[in-house]
Parts: structure tokens; C-alpha cells; sequence
């Protein structure tokens, strides 16, 4: 059966099977629909079917009428910072993550560059169901090509008030570069020459075929932190297919764990310019705890950029982020980006003046433990709803399924969207106690049904 996925930020699928040209163009009119008019900022991952989806989204807009900026293979962030400099009215970013190289999506942009929040998201899905529209041949849009983006969203980094260029370059940090071939191959390596950092390559090539499982698990990686220990380079860096996401490796070749992406970065800009911290309910305690060491306000909202970023502009917070190694810094602009993260933390090294092993031993430490659980015939709101009343003493969020907080551990349950499951996400002080909790909530559920 084809596949297509929908949600807030777009549509993903497997192209040919569920993501099909039909597909393509009905949601691309829709979205053109949404937006009316103006100009559009369109870029794409490195993946070898970006090229044809390109093509069609691409003609699709410029049949409607908008007018389309090109800007090549970047990072999604690239794409979010290009909606906001060139003051366009939205963006598409041809890229679908972290999924394998059969899978492709549309990541769809509002004015501001970030993903369209739920209001935005229903009146774009009303008008899939009208008549498609095009314009007539003197009113169809200009397509433009604008490939210096990514040198103006690295202009940008490097010209924060915290990064000190000189201070990194004179550090001559020496770094492994994992890419797995996506759009970090176009990217990445521009920000480590302009910092000078001395970085092997692997993965780095230009073919757009992910070399392993694209996502950047301590599973998937193996074979990256095996090379990092054996070419003697301060820390490893790895980015997923669109570079919204930063994993680091320590120079030991061990996982420096995505929770601590977050959480170091939060420590390093507070350190600057203390204020108010947004994560999600699934993110790590220890960012409470170093924003705590700050005097600063951590405020957690459901999980996903979308919901996040809306959080830190309701509460006007300086650093916001998920565990999932996203580092979102308004400064610079609203989106996950793995460039500012990975320029966070050279900097942070440099001042620290200690290896990345001995920063992430600085750092609060605990552990998560994720399992899920399918469930037949029966709801998983209904579940949630059982859970809801057994602990209703307790503290307890509602916003995005149930998250519980006890003085030594939280839990999170979370439905998917797409599949009759429920997400168990468990913290405790350690791997074994996070463990035997999550293992103990998978067996609860199960008793209830």
C-alpha cells in the first residue's frame, strides 16, 4: 500500500510510491493557494530524486503565478534563514530528514521561514480538494537562482556577538565530518575552512546515496566512532541529510548523546546572555538544572520545532532546542540549525579549554530509556485517559499526550500520529533506573488492555 505522510511541517513518502508527481503538484498548488502570491524560496537536501522533485514543485509554483528563488542544495535551516533575509513569502525544502534514500518530503515554510503552525496547516489542507488553478501564460511566475545562500547564512554565524572567528581559528581545532553524503557535503565544510578547523572527511562525497542508515543514532554510527578514535581529532561531527540535526562523538570515539547537544549550548549562551529556555516535553532535565545555575525560567512545550519555536516567542527566550540535537538560536533565526550548534560548540571548547569528553562529564548527568507499545483494537487515547487518572495526583502536563514529573525521574507518553502506538520516554539519574522504569510503564500498559 503507498505511503504518505502528512503533518504540520508537510508531506513525506516514498517517492514513486505514496510521493508521486500527482502528489507533488496537488500539494504544492495547495500550498501556493495558501500563500497567494509573491515569492518563494525553494532548496533541497542532497538526495539523488531532489532533483526531479525540484523540477516539479518548481514549475508547479511558477504555473500559479509566485515567483521561485533556487537556491541549490543547503541545509534545511538555509532555506529558513533564505525566507527570512530575502523577505520572501515562504519557502519549501526539498528534503525528507532522516529518512532512508527511497524517501523524499516537503517541508513547508511560512513567511517568517518557520514550519506553519496548526492554523496556517488547516487552511492550507482546504484548498487540496478544490479545482487546481493556473495562470494564464503572460502571469506565470520568474524563477531566479540564488546559490550564494549558504555563504550568507555562514556570514551570518560568524558574525554573532558570541562567536570569536579569530579566538576558534588560532585553536586550530582538528575534527572527523560525517555527512552521510547529504546537504552538509555543500555546507558543512564552508563553515569549518572560514573557523580553521582541520576536519577528515567520511561520507563527504557528492553522490546523494546515504551510505548507511541516515539518521544519526550511536547505532548507525559505529563505524564514524571507530574512525574518530583512531585519527586523534578533538571530537566528531555529524549532521544529518538536511543539517538541522548535530551529533557529536568525543575524541574518545563515545557518543556525546544528542540530549547533551542541547543542553551544552544552553549552558554556553546563557553564559552570555542569560534569559528564558524553551525544550519539549521529551527533552532531558539537565537543561533545567544548568539553566538553573543561571537563574533563568525553563519553559517546555509538545514536542516538535513548530510547537517549540511558537513557546519562545510567547516567552521571548534566548536558546531553545529538542533532545534530538536540534539548537534553535532566534538571534540568528527561528529553525534547527546544526551550523550555529556546531559553531556553539567550538566556542565553547575553546573557553572551556577542556576536551568534549570532559564537557560532557561538566554536564548534569541522567539517562532516557525509549520503548514503544502497539496496541490492538484498542485507542490509545483511551490509554493516555486511564493513565491520566491513575496519576492524577501527581504532576502532570497534558499538553502533548502525558508527561509525568516525580522527584527522581520523569516519564513521557506520547501517541503517534501515524501508527496505533504509544512512545514511552523515561529519565532517571541512571541508565539501569531508566531502564527498569520504562520497562515497568511498558507493562502497566500493557495491563490495560
Amino acid at each position: 500500500m503507498a505511503t504518505l505522510m502528512v503533518s504540520i511541517s508537510g508531506i513525506r513518502g516514498i517517492v514513486g510510491d505514496g510521493l508521486t508527481p500527482e502528489v507533488l503538484v496537488k500539494y504544492t498548488s495547495a500550498y501556493a493557494d495558501f500563500i497567494e502570491q509573491g515569492k518563494i524560496v525553494v532548496g533541497r537536501d542532497a538526495r539523488i530524486t531532489g532533483d526531479m522533485v525540484n523540477q516539479i514543485v518548481t514549475g508547479t509554483l511558477l504555473a500559479k503565478g509566485l515567483d521561485v528563488i533556487d537556491i541549490g542544495i543547503v541545509p534545511t535551516p538555509t532555506v529558513q534563514f533564505a525566507v527570512k533575509t530575502l523577505e520572501a513569502q515562504g519557502g519549501i525544502a526539498i528534503s525528507a530528514s532522516h529518512n532512508p534514500n527511497e524517501w523524499n518530503a516537503l517541508k513547508l515554510l511560512n513567511g517568517t521561514g518557520q514550519f506553519m503552525n496548526p492554523e496556517e496547516h488547516e487552511k492550507m489542507k482546504s484548498f487540496l480538494d478544490k479545482d487546481i488553478f493556473y495562470e494564464s501564460w503572460e502571469k506565470i511566475g520568474k524563477r531566479t537562482e540564488f546559490f550564494e545562500a549558504i555563504d550568507k547564512h555562514i556570514e551570518a554565524i560568524l558574525n554573532l556577538d558570541i562567536i570569536d572567528v579569530e579566538k576558534i581559528r588560532n585553536r586550530k581545532f582538528k575534527v572527523l565530518l560525517d555527512c552521510v553524503n547529504g546537504a552538509g557535503v555543500y555546507s558543512v565544510p564552508k563553515l569549518l575552512n572560514k573557523l580553521g578547523v582541520d576536519f577528515v572527511g567520511m561520507n563527504c562525497d557528492k553522490s546523494g546515496i546515504f551510505p548507511r542508515l541516515p539518521e544519526p543514532l550511536p547505532e548507525n554510527l559505529i563505524k564514524t566512532m571507530k574512525a574518530v578514535n583512531e585519527n586523534n581529532v578533538d571530537l566528531g561531527i555529524v549532521v544529518d541529510p538536511d543539517v538541522d540535526r548535530l551529533v557529536l562523538i568525543t575524541e574518545k570515539g563515545e557518543p556525546f548523546s544528542e540530549e547533551n547537544t542541547i543542553t551544552q549550548a544552553v549552558k554556553f549562551v546563557l553564559s552570555k546572555t542569560p534569559g528564558n529556555v524553551v525544550i519539549n516535553l521529551s527533552t532531558t532535565r539537565a537543561v533545567e538544572d544548568i539553566a538553573k545555575q543561571f537563574g533563568c525560567k525553563v519553559f517546555r512545550s509538545p514536542v516538535g520545532e513548530a510547537n517549540v519555536v511558537k513557546k519562545m516567542k510567547e516567552v521571548g527566550a534566548v536558546i531553545g532546542g529538542e533532545g534530538s540535537g536540534g539548537v534553535i538560536y532566534p538571534a540568528l533565526h527561528y529553525g534547527r540549525d546544526a551550523l550555529v550548534g556546531i559553531a556553539f560548540t567550538l566556542q565553547h571548547l575553546l573557553e572551556e579549554n577542556i576536551t568534549i569528553s570532559k564537557l560532557k562529564d561538566k554536564l548534569p548527568q541522567y539517562f532516557i530509556s525509549k520503548k514503544r507499545i502497539e496496541l490492538i483494537d484498542t485507542n490509545p487515547d483511551t490509554i493516555i485517559e486511564m493513565l491520566v487518572n491513575k496519576y492524577s495526583n501527581e504532576k502532570i502536563n497534558l499538553e502533548d499526550g502525558l508527561r509525568i514529573d516525580f522527584q527522581d525521574h520523569w516519564v513521557h507518553f506520547r501517541k503517534s500520529n501515524t501508527e496505533p502506538i504509544i512512545r514511552i520516554i523515561t529519565e532517571a539519574k541512571t541508565e539501569s533506573k531508566a531502564i527498569e522504569l520504562s520497562q515497568k510503564y511498558y507493562e502497566e500498559i500493557k495491563s490495560l488492555f
